[in-house]
């Protein structure tokens, strides 16, 4: 009996971390703003990878910095406070269902700026997964008629900047370890991280002493720990594993989860969006491009 392709674990357990990554940061935003989440994710991140992985930093080859830099802003650095302001109006599932246009973007902007190309079942899979993605969102806003949905460009612009990094690491970093990625990518962001949380009033009185501080901290670091630094690692080696599409298809699977958890917090949830998911996963199936038999490589 064959055992089960690594990506696939990967895959599964990625979109759990991710999936819980959307209800983490609208606890931690009770006492954090979202430029102080945003701050404290990437430097808390880049601690647990400094004590991970510093030691790759040396592999490193002077060509490869330009892409880790350009990696790190578009991967972890902007996403980081996009997400956090976008849910500041907008229900955390919700957030994570717009988070699944991530896979159509990697193919658009794989094919015309990268020149990855994608097979036909590829994109039919990406459609399907959007048509499911698609009725998520229009019955979340009727379920929410009140939330200021113009926040979404955030979460839309986040996933144009993921589909470029996934692209970014699949044609000009495969030959980089995923923990040196990771590490390479909060080297370079760390610093204006830091700058920013300074320059946010974090370290005032009222943000201490705001009686949901100490809670938002631990949500925080948990988010940084599992949903960032671990996830970046797992992330970098299911691009290395699989195709830019397959990899980005965890966005998928990430609304059901948080669907899940915002359920179980108070947000709403229907039968229409139950179906809405399963659609969602026959398009991840779909989206799975197996390698052929002829031996040739998977782009």
């Amino acid at each position: 009996m064959s055992s089960i392709n690594p990506k696939w674990i990967y895959l599964l357990v990625l979109s759990l971390i991710w999936g819980s990554s959307f209800i983490l940061i609208k606890k931690a935003l009770l006492g954090l703003t979202p430029y102080q989440l945003g701050a404290l994710r990437v430097i808390i991140t880049g601690l647990f990878l400094f004590a991970m992985g510093y030691k790759t930093l040396k592999t490193i080859k002077s060509s490869d910095w330009k892409w880790l830099i350009i990696s790190g802003i578009l991967g972890s650095f902007i996403p980081a406070f996009f997400f956090a302001i976008a849910e500041t109006q907008i229900d955390s599932a919700v957030v994570s269902v717009l988070n699944s246009l991530v896979p159509l973007n990697t193919i658009l902007l794989g094919f015309t700026i990268f020149k990855i190309t994608s097979t036909k079942r590829q994109i039919l899979g990406v459609i399907i997964g959007f048509i499911g993605t698609t009725i998520l969102i229009l019955k979340g806003a009727n379920l929410n008629p009140h939330q200021n949905y113009f926040y979404a460009i955030f979460v839309i612009l986040s996933t144009l900047m993921y589909a470029a990094n996934v692209n970014i690491i699949k044609k000009h970093l495969q030959h980089v370890k995923p923990l040196t990625i990771a590490t390479g990518n909060f080297v370079v962001i760390f610093i204006p991280a830091l700058v920013i949380l300074v320059s946010s009033d974090f370290f005032s009185l009222r943000t201490l002493e705001n009686p949901n501080f100490k809670m938002a901290m631990i949500y925080i670091t948990i988010l940084a720990f599992f949903g960032t630094a671990l996830a970046k690692i797992l992330f970098n080696k299911l691009v290395h594993t699989s195709t830019p599409v397959f990899a980005s298809s965890v966005t998928f699977i990430m609304p059901i989860v948080a669907l899940l958890w915002g359920y179980m917090d108070g947000e709403r949830f229907s039968v229409v969006q139950g179906a809405a998911s399963i659609i969602i996963l026959f398009g991840v199936y779909m989206s799975h491009k197996k390698i052929p038999k002829t031996g040739l490589k998977q782009l």
